[in-house]
């Protein structure tokens, strides 16, 4: 029987425990001292992240936990899951929307609950595939941006205890669109800072989440399909369950303005390929190397149904916006790598000025309301704002490959 819990602190993070454990159970007193009792609102809390920190969260009791989320059939997945786990909480207060959080209904259903003492939004593109045009580009912008401020605009009217969204090791010198929106939320949500506390977290991949190239190599193994991966490309892992805990400690133990991130060296990097080819192994199959994308479908089709061999094909890869390493900070943040076991905080985050951020909003909205948008016109208004924002563009997305 195939174990995806197992093969992932096996194969890919190579921990047999939360690489947080220790640093969940030195501060046990503190996290519940902040989270029992008191009614947390999760915003995309059906998605790999969000559900993770949920399960981090309930153990610690809050009275009441209100979760939306856009997709309607994760929702029930997840309450599903809940209330059939013996070692989970659920509150009695405990509903779920299916909503967009940048809607009228949303904020009826906020007003009406007077606001929430703890928030958490993980509502956002997350995959550099999203820019693939001005139109997916815009969506882009819009969620991780624009509706983002609309909800600092809500919460402002009922100050959370504490405001905390998933950033990503992209914000960190960015080189493709999904990083440079997510570096600049990050200044958006330091610019309410004193309004309420916020905080944010910058980290790897999540192994085998929604969406993602692992989550895929089950899928098409599962419908027999080719695997497909690149073979230059290597990053760092958290598991799901860490993925939770980390915005968990962010979320609860951070001082406002601050990101925290894991402690991971650059020798626990692992490559997609590699991943493919132990996953493939423990399903019992021996990788068959192919030529090209076509090659690899020519030999599925023709492929014994009891042959052990399964044809894969890895590339260099080609595609915009790819970062070839991956970094937590930058050379002038300040870095505090004392304060946790696992996890290093940037501290000393300046606040985000409300009023540039404003004005380019608005400059952004007035790109998108015009016709005929291209995507170097958001590429250069982007670098209006991020000097540093070095676009790597190579006029392929990942749509077109397999």
């Amino acid at each position: 029987m195939f174990d995806l819990d197992r093969f992932i602190s096996d194969h890919v993070t190579k921990r047999q425990s939360s690489m947080f454990l220790e640093d969940l159970q030195q501060n046990r007193e503190k996290l519940q001292n902040k989270i029992q009792g008191k009614t947390v609102l999760v915003i995309g809390g059906a998605g790999s992240i969000g559900s993770s920190f949920i399960k981090a969260v309930l153990p610690y009791e809050p009275q009441t936990l209100v979760v939306v989320d856009l997709n309607e059939n994760a929702l029930t997945e997840l309450t599903r899951e809940l209330r059939s786990s013996s070692s989970i909480p659920v509150p009695v207060d405990y509903v779920t929307y299916p909503m967009d959080y940048a809607s009228g209904v949303f904020s009826k259903m906020f007003w009406a609950r007077g606001g929430f003492d703890i928030v958490a939004n993980f509502s956002a593109h997350k995959h550099v595939r999203s820019e693939k045009d001005i139109y997916s580009i815009e969506a882009l912008l819009y969620n991780n941006v624009i509706n983002a401020k609309k909800l600092l605009d809500l919460l402002s009217e009922f100050p959370p205890e504490a405001y905390f969204c998933v950033s990503t090791d992209k914000a960190a010198n960015p080189v493709n669109i999904m990083g440079a929106s997510k570096r600049i939320m990050e200044d958006l949500i330091f610019s309410y800072s004193e309004k309420f506390p916020v905080k944010t977290a910058r980290f790897a991949n999540v192994a085998f989440s929604n969406g993602s190239l692992p989550e895929g190599f089950l899928k098409r193994i599962e419908k027999q399909q080719p695997l497909s991966a690149p073979c230059d490309v290597k990053r760092y892992f958290v598991s799901p369950e860490e993925s939770g805990q980390i915005c968990l400690l962010s979320c609860i133990l951070g001082e406002s303005r601050e990101i925290f991130f894991p402690k991971l060296e650059e020798g626990c990097m692992m490559s997609f390929d590699k991943i493919a080819v132990e996953l493939l192994r423990q399903k019992g199959f021996e990788p068959l190397c192919c030529a090209s994308e076509e090659d690899a479908l020519c030999k599925m089709e023709s492929r014994p149904i009891e042959s052990a061999q399964y044809p894969v094909y890895f590339s260099q890869s080609d595609t915009s916006g790819e970062k070839p390493y991956e970094e937590f900070y930058t050379e002038d943040e300040k870095v505090n790598f004392h304060r946790f076991h696992s996890l290093g905080v940037v501290e000393g985050k300046i606040s985000g000025n409300i009023r540039e951020i404003e004005t380019w909003i608005q400059e952004l909205e007035e790109l998108f309301a015009g016709s005929g948008t291209k995507k170097e016109e958001v590429v250069t208004l982007l670098k209006n704002y991020l000097p540093e924002f070095e676009h790597v563009e190579t006029g392929k997305n990942l749509d077109a490959k397999m």
